[in-house]
């Protein structure tokens, strides 16, 4: 699974020596109830303070051989739901992409999916996690627990301070300019004020502080922001409590 790919976004023009396909049977919309049932209300998921939902993902577990078998391809495929969400919700912009595996990949479809598009907890289940022994000289980010131990101990790392550190390592190698830091961890509605951007500054030396030793992992880029970059005696448990999409 380690060498998937993704290839370039789904073209969903039908070529044109393809076969004609089954026809798609058309959405028929059916007009809500005006005092539906409480049992036909599905609650919207749950999302961590501090953020909000801003879309979703459905992943799709079919090759070209099944889809087919069903009269259909998978541009076809990525059309229809295309067309659909264009008529259910105009303003909805999408993305196609698609998942590369390896012939032998075993398993249900949808999950040789997910783990070729490096889904967070499909990720987070191939990865094993460290025995006791490996803890000294080194520091471990634990995201399942929110918690950083450095040479075996726990850091006394504030809630602000590990969501600070949280954001970088979940966007290794990626420069975080200070504005994204600002309004990704202290958005709308929380208690705590915004700080100005250079008081980010203030906050990523509190963490180097902690951190130790360890305190190049956080890197700053002149100019920009910061990045997280992985060290050879850097851990990161990422345990399975990252949301899935298919919590929907």
């Amino acid at each position: 699974m380690s060498n998937a790919t993704l290839l370039a976004p789904v073209q969903t023009a039908r070529p044109a020596a393809e076969p004609i396909a089954r026809p798609i049977a058309p959405i028929t919309r059916v007009a809500a109830s005006p005092h539906p049932a409480p049992a036909q209300q599905r609650p919207e998921p749950a999302v961590p303070a501090g953020s909000a939902a801003r879309g979703f993902a459905l992943y799709v577990g079919i090759d070209e051989q099944k889809a087919a078998q069903a009269g259909v391809s998978l541009g076809i495929l990525v059309d229809a739901l295309r067309r659909t969400l264009a008529d259910l919700a105009p303003a909805a912009q999408t993305y196609a992409t698609v998942a590369l595996a390896p012939v032998a990949a075993g398993g249900r479809d949808v999950d040789v999916v997910r783990l070729a598009l490096h889904e967070p907890s499909a990720v987070a289940r191939t990865r094993p996690e460290p025995v006791d022994e490996d803890l000294a000289n080194r520091v471990i980010v634990d995201i399942s627990r929110k918690r950083v131990l450095i040479d075996g101990e726990s850091a006394n790392f504030t809630y602000k301070e590990f969501e600070l550190l949280q954001y970088l390592v979940l966007r290794e190698g990626r420069t975080i300019d200070r504005a994204e830091l600002v309004s990704s961890l202290w958005s709308a509605g929380t208690e705590e004020e915004a700080p100005g951007e250079r008081t980010i500054d203030v906050h990523v030396r509190r963490l180097r502080a902690k951190l130790s030793r360890y305190e190049d992992i956080v890197r700053t880029v002149r100019g920009i922001g910061y990045r997280f970059d992985r060290h050879a005696d850097v851990v990161i448990r990422y345990g399975n409590g990252t949301p899935s999409p298919d919590r929907f």
